[in-house]
């Protein structure tokens, strides 16, 4: 069965300036401690999508599930960062908590987050603040 394409224009990343879509898979992280044999699995997961998906070069990673941070998931996370730099991609973090925002951050590591406004940028939506007299536009 063929499914006919989405209507509307196609949503475009603004960092990769490729095109992404609504119904890329996303690597489902395991709740729990993390374990370190499911790591390679996930990695060769990671590969594969970037493979697959090809110009877009962004593989989500679905961390909501994580439930409290340690630093397996730091490790965890960064060894699919690694794997996606390796293959000319990256990864990007859907649903973090905000501990495991932190924890990243304490050990020195940054990922892009689904949802952020990138540092610099306004948020969408937002308005300048309009002087009295400016004309209206």
């Amino acid at each position: 069965m063929i499914s006919a394409a989405p209507a509307g224009p196609p949503h475009v990343d603004p960092d990769t300036q490729a095109e992404s879509r609504a119904d890329n898979p996303a690597v489902p992280i395991p709740p729990g401690p993390a374990d370190p044999r499911a790591t390679a699995g996930l990695c060769d997961r990671v590969r594969a999508l970037l493979v697959s998906e090809g110009a877009a070069g962004v593989v989500v990673c679905d961390v909501s599930g994580v439930g409290d941070p340690r630093l397996g998931h730091v490790e965890l996370l960064a060894r699919l960062e690694l794997a996606a730099r390796r293959g000319g991609g990256r990864i990007r973090l859907r649903g973090p908590a905000p501990a495991l925002v932190a924890l990243l951050a304490l050990v020195g590591l940054r990922f892009q987050v689904e949802g952020e406004v990138e540092e610099g940028e306004p948020a969408g939506g937002v308005q300048e603040a309009v002087e009295t007299g400016d004309p209206a536009v």
